[in-house]
């Protein structure tokens, strides 16, 4: 029997255990330095941007499509194993355009490409989108894009009731354990194997090691001699509530404009969010009130009434960005035979688990890909 540790448990490493968790013959364990869902994922707005991206074509694009088209099965699926509601928002998400440069004939184009690839996108012109959704009233707005196949979740509830799906296939999952060092050896190809990790709860052995550990990453590559450069870019966010549905009650999409995501999240209440913000100085990124002010702001410049909300609460996490590479990073740590990869998904994290998780069961087990779950 294979034996499969996955080291960090938010969104990536969550999926990747419950997809692995639906192979026979495996035994996974999954271990993180603190509870599920408590870092980049635990901090993120969980808007889909699949269709309505402009990624068309190769890994960027496939990633996403199946992602999306994944998430139409696994949310049901995890709802019916674990007996737990999962906020699943299937509205679609509007887009506002609201520079007047910004050429109509780039989505028209998108539109097309998405036609051809069996996806939809609606092209709005500022009176459809008055009619539709009259809580958007901003003068600088000059249409709108929406894409009715893209989704929002929440990815705390996500993660937790992947946590307890793969439990139910039986997955063991430790928490609070914290790998203090490694041992490897070099094989006949000369790659080298990592035989096992040391950790606060002793020496774990296993035939594959996957690093799904966002920033932790990078410290614990270093271990392995092999570091790869996971930088931190915090993110924070808002809830507030307005006490009643903004515009039509039975049509709530997510909706962004500039960088800025306003998510429904039932009883009257928003997501608003979210900042992106670079390290000064070192990795510390001390929370810049003004720049969450500013998405307030701009939230309430596309939809004046959220001006009358009050503040819930605020809260803020680190992005995992791979440095000098694309995001994310997928695929066997350089070297090493048995370590695979799954982190640096920066702001993606939610929206590509499911093809990350995939993509992980493909390198382990090649004769399953393809099958599906």
């Amino acid at each position: 029997m294979s034996h499969i540790v996955i080291i960090g448990c938010g969104v990536v490493g969550a999926a990747i255990a419950y997809e692995l968790s639906q192979v026979k013959g495996l035994k996974i364990t999954v271990f993180d330095r603190q509870p599920p869902a408590q870092a980049s994922t635990g901090a993120a707005l969980g808007v889909l941007m699949g269709a309505i991206s402009q990624k068309i074509k190769g890994k960027a694009w496939q990633m996403r499509q199946t992602s999306i088209q994944r998430y139409e099965t696994l949310i049901p699926e995890l709802e019916a194993l674990t007996n737990r509601k999962i906020p699943f928002n299937s509205q679609g998400i509007l887009m506002l355009l609201s520079d007047p440069t910004e050429e109509i004939s780039v989505w028209e184009k998108l539109a097309e490409t998405r036609h051809s690839q069996g996806w939809q996108l609606e092209i709005w012109d500022t009176a459809q989108l008055k009619n539709i959704c009259p809580q958007v009233d901003c003068e600088k707005i000059t249409g709108a894009i929406y894409s009715p196949q893209d989704r929002q979740l929440d990815p705390t509830a996500l993660t937790l009731a992947l946590v307890e799906a793969a439990g139910h296939n039986g997955v063991t999952f430790k928490f609070g354990v914290a790998v203090l060092d490694s041992q490897t050896s070099t094989s006949e190809s000369s790659l080298k194997c990592c035989d096992c990790l040391e950790t606060t709860e002793g020496k774990i052995a296993a035939d594959w090691f996957v690093v799904a550990a966002g920033l932790g990453s990078t410290p614990l590559t270093a271990k392995l001699n092999q570091q790869i450069d996971i930088r931190p870019v915090l993110g924070q966010a808002l809830q507030v509530r307005v006490g009643h549905p903004l515009g039509n009650p039975d049509f709530q999409p997510a909706i962004t404009g500039n960088d800025v995501h306003i998510v429904p999240v039932g009883r009257g209440d928003y997501w608003l969010g979210a900042t992106v913000e670079f390290p000064t100085n070192g990795d510390e990124i001390p929370p810049n009130q003004q720049l969450l002010e500013s998405v307030r702001e701009q939230a309430i410049a596309f939809c004046p009434e959220l001006a009358t909300a009050s503040i819930l609460r605020t809260w803020s996490g680190l992005r995992p960005r791979p440095e000098g590479r694309p995001a994310p990073v997928i695929g066997k740590l350089p070297g090493f035979s048995n370590v695979l990869l799954a982190t640096g998904h920066y702001r993606n994290g939610v929206l590509l688990a499911p093809a990350t998780a995939y993509a992980i069961r493909e390198m382990i087990i090649p004769q399953e890909a393809g099958n599906g779950a």
